[in-house]
């Protein structure tokens, strides 16, 4: 019998421990660890930032879920890996550590055969020096979407009494990603303004650290529409100007105080944004796993990037901007050290950026780094899975399967407001996510693959969706249909 252990039960863990589960048979142990109780189709937090869902309509516990499908769940954090053992036995394991009701910590040794890392990312506020002290809210998680919300609301009620009120939304970081988050955010926050009948009086205003608006740390794109290709910087650009929303762009929030955000820009210049009211998206960065040899030496630095992400079979010595290629980009997500750890979603460390790199005058960089969330992570969850279950099944010359983010194409809908009959969103698709400049000379996607439209049909689709996603997360009959 072989034990299969995934870290993380995100988008990415959740959907390698489904079809593991699925395909391996009752022969074999599928164990998930994560610290969060529930799942969370972080998408829709957008939605619950600003009052239209609750937490409850995008969470649901896991143990119910794991326990009817054969998954064992251990809801500990795991706090480091140990590849090789120890010095008393040959078998890898992970250290779990749990926090019971009196805070006291428990830790657990937990032998693995192969595992996953799809912890995703560590929500680090505390790089933008008082991003974490309370200033700003945020809608990575349903907790803090839920915050958000009545953060929100106050503002509202202040501009339903006559007192003007600034909102500030976009990145907190220079190196931020997830401006898709943000972005869905501010248009929703000017909607719902709209239809509170406090508009004219709330002043909303966009951050970020993209060279160009539309960038969204893929470079931007192209998209065909009507016969022609239009940039993601013109659509980006229209609906900001559209909806009255000037933005600041090129900027590294630097440090965040009461109602002030502090920014550097490209041009090396300083300024400083008033707000009432601000969401700012923080930096990721990998959980903090170390990781040891059987004689207890520290190898974190073998296993994990140093932005603390797992290392996996990309080209990590690309060097400089000019020689980077869509080859550099992982296959099968196996870690070069240990063939039998692998990192799927935000855990695996990435190449390089996807966007040029840019940085200040001053040296300070300032540039999207690549979002590896949504479909993507989805898909290479389900990869992992398969690569994993065939070496289970067939023993190491089983063959790896592969889902390079540079020969994936995805779909996004982004929410530009909520309504049944005056919702917005834009949908999009792009192939491949990460541009073959090789393949496709110029624009270096496949426009016939790669188009968007915006309108009350995309908020139909992102609607339905949220409720197919959840259903498939839920592991219901005919889950399995329902796509990455």
């Amino acid at each position: 019998m072989a034990r299969l252990v995934i870290m993380g039960g995100g988008v990415s863990g959740h959907t390698a421990a489904s079809f593991a589960r699925k395909w391996l048979g009752d022969e074999h142990e599928v164990v998930v660890v994560t610290p969060n109780s529930h799942w969370n189709w972080i998408p829709s937090n957008i939605w619950v930032g600003i009052g239209g869902m609750t937490k409850e309509e995008v969470t649901f516990p896991l143990a119910p879920v794991y326990e009817k499908a054969g998954i064992d769940f251990k809801q500990a954090k795991a706090v480091s890996i140990h590849p090789e053992g120890n010095a008393d036995s040959d078998n890898a394991y992970i250290t779990l550590e749990y926090t019971g009701q009196r805070k006291e910590r428990q830790t657990e040794e937990l032998t693995y055969d192969y595992l996953i890392n799809a912890t995703g990312p560590k929500l680090n506020f505390p790089a933008t020096p008082g991003l974490a002290d309370g200033h700003t809210v945020s809608v990575c998680t349903a907790d803090h979407a839920v915050h958000a919300n009545l953060e929100l609301k106050q503002v509202f009620e202040k501009a339903k009494a006559g007192e003007r009120q600034k909102i500030l939304v976009g990145t907190g970081h220079g190196m931020c990603t997830c401006q898709g988050a943000a972005f869905e955010y501010i248009f929703n926050i000017e909607h719902e303004a709209k239809k509170a009948g406090v508009r004219n009086n709330i002043d909303i205003k966009w951050i970020s650290n993209e060279s160009f608006l539309g960038d969204f740390g893929i470079g931007g794109l192209h998209m065909k529409r009507g016969g022609y290709a239009a940039s993601s910087r013109l659509f980006a650009e229209s609906l900001y100007s559209e909806r009255g929303i000037p933005w600041i762009i090129g900027a590294h929030v630097s440090k965040v105080e009461a109602g002030k955000a502090h920014y550097e820009l490209l041009d090396g210049t300083t300024g400083v944004e008033e707000f009432d009211f601000a969401m700012l998206i923080p930096p990721f960065a990998g959980v903090g796993l170390k990781a040891f040899d059987k004689d207890g030496s520290d190898i974190t630095d073998t296993i994990f990037a140093p932005n603390g992400f797992m290392k996996v079979d990309a080209k990590y010595d690309a060097g400089a901007y000019e020689n980077w290629k869509a080859s550099d980009w992982p296959r099968t997500y196996q870690n070069p050290t240990y063939s039998n750890m692998f990192a799927c979603g935000i855990a695996f460390a990435p190449p390089h950026l996807i966007s040029k790199p840019m940085s200040s005058v001053n040296g300070t960089p300032i540039n999207p780094t690549p979002p590896r969330t949504g479909m993507p992570s989805g898909i290479i969850g389900k990869a992992v899975a398969h690569s994993v279950c065939d070496l289970i099944k067939e023993g190491e010359k089983a063959h790896l399967h592969e889902a390079s983010m540079a020969e994936m194409g995805a779909a996004c809908v982004a929410s530009a407001g909520k309504g049944l009959t005056d919702g917005t969103a834009a949908a999009l698709t792009v192939y491949p996510v990460v541009p073959d400049f090789e393949k496709y000379p110029g624009l270096g996607r496949d426009l016939d693959y790669t188009f968007g439209e915006i309108g009350l049909a995309g908020h139909w689709i992102k609607h339905i969706l949220h409720h197919m996603f959840i259903y498939k997360a839920k592991l219901k009959p005919g889950w399995t249909l329902i796509p990455e």
